[in-house]
């Protein structure tokens, strides 16, 4: 272990820039605890002499400008799946008369995304129904890759910052002669494949955007959307197999039998994608805290004298950017795994469930 304080205040600075970022990058996952992480670390930092002015310092000069100029571009606003949902609808004047059929009532309780709370028998009474879930349904899968797409993204910049200030400590510690080439080149390599990563992420984000925009037939009226710098929480229980059979038979009871038979294959594989998704997603969430909480101890560690703490600590920024995009990817995985299994129990037919850990990438449904 080699010991070693920091021999001028702007290496000291790009220190403590580099173990601030993967705290701010852990509050991607988990909001409710991103509040005390960062009081912990603010409070880590006050304790060494110029520790805060350096961090604003560094954070100043590195601030990302990207999503802000994204942010201004954009002309319209969807920070809800329900805002989604109603865009889509407009776009569609022949569901102007379902929607009148089935009630305010109804009609807000699909555009919130809470179908099951929808009486099965409409599907016998209302005609058109199924067009007006199948455009809620398309508006809100659009909307969570979108979502997630964007929250990737910043997380991927973080990690470029990372990966940027590693390698100026590096170059700074060759200067000095505290460290070889060879050492240095290894951060570099970090920081290019940190690069890397972004530009992917930059055109998976513009994709998802696009194809938004495509789905609510906005496109050439609107280039960019404003929309929220996270997915929704995940509900702490997922619905019991049980409750989900029960519903499963009571809309299959409305639907011809064929037509009911197919919807029970379809309403197997929902719950099956439902069910997994939320446990993979709740396990990736669980994941990302275990990881930050060993930052913030390695951290602290550091601060102490501990040199080799900062090089250990940036190989885990690397690992814990993968883990929080991977966590991104399971919690858009399991609200568009939710989102089919609701069409699902009000009848409808989606063409495919989503892959598990395949990018969003879908699977077939039973019929099609």
């Amino acid at each position: 272990m080699i010991h070693r304080r920091y021999s001028s205040p702007a290496l000291r600075a790009i220190a403590l820039g580099v173990l601030a970022l993967p705290l701010a990058v852990s509050a991607q996952i988990a909001p409710a605890s991103a509040e005390k992480n960062w009081r912990e670390a603010n409070d880590a930092v006050g304790q060494y002499k110029r520790g805060h002015a350096d961090i604003l310092k560094w954070e100043k000069e590195n601030v990302p400008t990207a999503q802000s100029q994204e942010q201004a571009a954009a002309s319209l606003s969807l920070m809800s799946s329900e805002d989604a949902v109603r865009q889509a609808w407009m776009a569609h004047r022949e569901l102007v008369k379902p929607m009148n059929q089935i009630g305010e009532a109804n009609v807000d309780l699909i555009a919130k995304g809470r179908w099951t709370e929808l009486d099965p028998i409409l599907q016998r009474r209302v005609d058109d129904l199924d067009e007006l879930l199948e455009v809620a349904a398309q508006g809100r899968k659009a909307w969570f890759q979108a979502v997630a797409a964007r929250q990737a993204l910043k997380q991927h910049r973080d990690a470029q910052d990372a990966a940027e200030a590693g390698n100026e400590l590096g170059r700074r510690m060759v200067s000095v002669g505290n460290w070889s080439k060879l050492q240095q080149a290894q951060v570099q390599l970090a920081q290019s494949s940190a690069q890397m990563n972004v530009r992917r992420a930059q055109y998976a984000a513009t994709q998802a955007e696009a194809t938004l925009i495509k789905t609510l037939q906005l496109t050439g009226m609107h280039t960019a959307v404003t929309l929220p710098e996270r997915l929704p929480d995940l509900p702490a229980q997922a619905l019991s197999p049980q409750v989900l059979d029960g519903r499963a038979s009571a809309i299959a009871a409305q639907l011809p039998r064929a037509e009911g038979m197919r919807n029970g294959a379809n309403a197997r594989m929902a719950r099956q994608a439902y069910l997994s998704s939320h446990a993979l997603a709740m396990s990736a969430r669980e994941e990302v805290r275990k990881v930050r909480e060993f930052i913030m101890e390695e951290t602290v560690l550091h601060y102490n004298g501990m040199l080799k703490s900062v090089w250990d600590l940036l190989g885990e920024v690397s690992s814990q950017s993968q883990a929080v995009v991977s966590a991104i990817d399971a919690q858009r995985d399991f609200w568009i795994a939710e989102t089919d299994l609701q069409w699902v129990l009000q009848g409808g037919a989606p063409d495919s469930f989503v892959s598990l850990g395949g990018g969003g990438e879908p699977a077939a449904a039973a019929g099609h």
